[in-house]
């Protein structure tokens, strides 16, 4: 092997994994998903996330135990969103067998249809 056809390990940024965690975060998104989308392992950003959130419980843990002046109360305003409106990503299955690829796109709202397919399809 030559020393140009080694894969090099890639570098993330901060803000690429703060942004792919938070990506992860949005109610309806599968780590798979964004992983696929951002070209990056899922085991990958599974390990930022548990990284994010032991580093969200140390602060939280040291804000708390300072006796001096207890966490202040911010109101946060909340706005509804209207999910009729906003456009949903379909779920996308890529199958992937020697040369062939196919890519389905299948509607969220009919998750259930899908994940019955992928059971006869699997099975």
């Amino acid at each position: 092997m030559d020393a140009n056809d080694r894969r090099r390990r890639r570098r993330h940024s901060e803000a690429f994994k703060a942004e792919a965690v938070a990506a992860c975060q949005v109610a309806g998104a599968s780590v798979a998903g964004v992983a696929l989308e951002r070209q990056i392992n899922a085991n990958l950003l599974r390990r930022w996330l548990k990284e994010a959130v032991s580093k969200r419980a140390v602060a939280t843990s040291t804000r708390v135990s300072s006796p001096e002046k207890p966490p202040a109360f911010l109101p946060v305003a909340i706005t509804a969103s209207k999910p009729a409106l906003e456009p949903q990503r379909p779920i996308r299955v890529q199958v992937r067998k020697r040369s062939l690829r196919v890519t389905v796109e299948w509607p969220t709202a009919a998750s259930g249809s899908c994940a019955a397919w992928l059971r006869e399809l699997l099975g």
